[in-house]
C-alpha cells in the first residue's frame, strides 16, 4: 500500500481578476501558504495557463513547473471539464453551454464540437510535457435530457446516444494512450456518465480502453443517493483521481433528489465545505488506501454557505488530517515465528 498524495487544490473555483487569484505565480503562493502541496489547473483559464502553448512547448511547461516548485508545489493534473462537456452537447443545451467555447465557434455546434475535441487532445499532450499521468474531464451528454423515462423513451434511444458518445471519445482516448496519460471522467449529473452503470455502458463501447478511467467525487453520489463506498469496491481499479468535496442530503415532505428547481442553498441536496456535510471521509480514505490508490487528494471547493477562502484554509488541514500514512508491516509481526516450510507441512499434517 502507498500513502495518498496531498493535500492539493483545484484552482478553477478560486481563479479571478483580483490578486492573488489572477495569475499562476500569485495563486500558487496563496495555495502554498495554506499548506497545499499540489494544484490542479483548469486548462481553459488563460489567466493561469496557456493550453495550446503547453501542448507544443516544453520550455513553457518547464516554466510552469518551476513557478510551482519555487513555492513547494507541483502540478497534480490538468482539467478540461468545460471542453469535455462540449464534446457532446444535446441541442437543448446549446445556448447554455455555448459560453464554454471559444468565441469563434459559438453558435456553430459542429465547429464547437471539433474545437472541444482538439482542446482535450491538446491537454493530453500538455499533460505529458508537464510529467503528469492523469487528466480530469467531463464526458458531455446526448442522452441526459431523457434521464427520467417520461414520456417513455423510444427503443434504442439511449443505446444510440452511447454509441455516438463512444465514437467521439475513442479517438481522443487513443491520443491519451499515445501520451501515456489517463483520461479520468468525473461522474457527474448532467453528464451521460453520471453513475456506475452509465460508466460501464460507455466503457464497453470503447472496448475497455485502458485510458478510460474515473475521477471519484463522493459529493455527487450523496446527491444521487448512491452508495459511494461500495462504488470504490466496484471501480477502484479505474479510480485514478479524487476530488475531496463534501455534500449533504436532507429530504423533506416538499422536495427530494430533484430539488424543486430551488437555488443551491434551498435544495435538499447541496454541496458543502469539507467537514460540514455528511460524507464519511474516514471510510473513503481508508478504502482508497486499502486499494493502493496512486494519486492525489484534491480539494474542490463548492459550498453554498461558506466563503471559498475559509473553505480552502480549512480544507487543506482536513485533507492532511485524513491522509493515512500506510503501514509497512503487519500489527502482529512481533508474534511471527519465521518461515519454515518443513514446520508448515507438519502443522498441516502433510507427510
Amino acid at each position: 500500500m502507498r500513502s495518498i498524495k496531498g493535500p492539493a487544490i483545484f484552482l478553477a473555483q478560486f481563479a479571478g481578476d483580483a490578486p492573488p487569484f489572477n495569475n499562476l505565480t500569485a495563486i500558487a503562493g496563496w495555495a502554498a501558504a495554506l499548506g497545499f502541496k499540489g494544484v490542479q489547473i483548469p486548462s481553459w483559464d488563460r489567466r493561469l495557463f496557456d493550453l495550446a502553448k503547453a501542448a507544443e512547448s516544453q520550455t513553457y511547461c518547464d516554466e510552469v513547473k518551476g513557478i510551482l516548485a519555487e513555492r513547494g508545489l507541483q502540478v497534480t493534473e490538468l482539467s478540461t471539464h468545460l471542453q469535455g462537456q462540449l464534446v457532446a452537447v444535446h441541442p437543448a443545451y446549446d445556448a447554455a453551454f455555448d459560453a464554454f467555447a471559444a468565441p469563434e465557434v459559438r453558435g456553430k455546434p459542429a465547429a464547437r464540437t471539433a474545437w472541444a475535441v482538439e482542446q482535450v487532445k491538446l491537454a493530453a499532450r500538455a499533460s505529458r510535457r508537464l510529467g503528469v499521468t492523469e487528466h480530469a474531464t467531463f464526458s458531455g451528454a446526448l442522452a441526459w435530457p431523457y434521464v427520467y423515462p417520461w414520456p417513455q423513451r423510444p427503443a434504442g434511444l439511449v443505446e444510440t446516444a452511447f454509441d455516438e458518445l463512444a465514437r467521439r471519445w475513442r479517438p481522443i482516448l487513443d491520443v491519451f494512450e499515445e501520451n501515456g496519460v489517463n483520461a479520468c471522467f468525473e461522474i457527474h449529473p448532467g453528464e451521460d456518465l453520471h453513475d456506475g452503470v452509465t460508466f460501464e455502458m460507455f466503457l464497453e463501447r470503447v472496448g475497455g480502453h485502458k485510458r478510460c478511467n474515473l475521477l471519484y467525487d463522493p459529493s455527487h453520489f450523496v446527491l444521487q443517493q448512491l452508495d459511494y463506498l461500495e462504488y470504490i469496491d466496484l471501480y477502484h481499479d479505474r479510480i485514478r483521481m479524487f476530488h475531496v468535496k463534501d455534500a449533504e442530503f436532507n429530504p423533506t415532505g416538499r422536495q427530494g433528489v430533484y430539488g424543486g428547481f430551488q437555488s443551491w442553498v434551498d435544495r435538499a441536496g447541496r454541496f458543502r465545505s469539507l467537514g460540514d456535510g455528511q460524507v464519511n471521509f474516514k471510510a473513503i480514505f481508508s478504502k482508497l488506501a486499502q486499494y493502493d490508490y496512486p494519486g492525489w487528494a484534491v480539494l474542490e471547493w463548492e459550498c453554498c454557505i461558506k466563503h471559498p477562502e475559509d473553505g480552502a484554509r480549512e480544507g487543506a488541514k482536513f485533507i492532511a488530517d485524513h491522509i493515512i500514512h500506510t503501514t509497512e508491516k503487519a500489527f502482529d509481526d512481533f508474534a511471527g515465528a519465521g518461515t519454515d516450510q518443513a514446520a508448515n507441512r507438519r502443522m498441516l499434517g502433510i507427510a
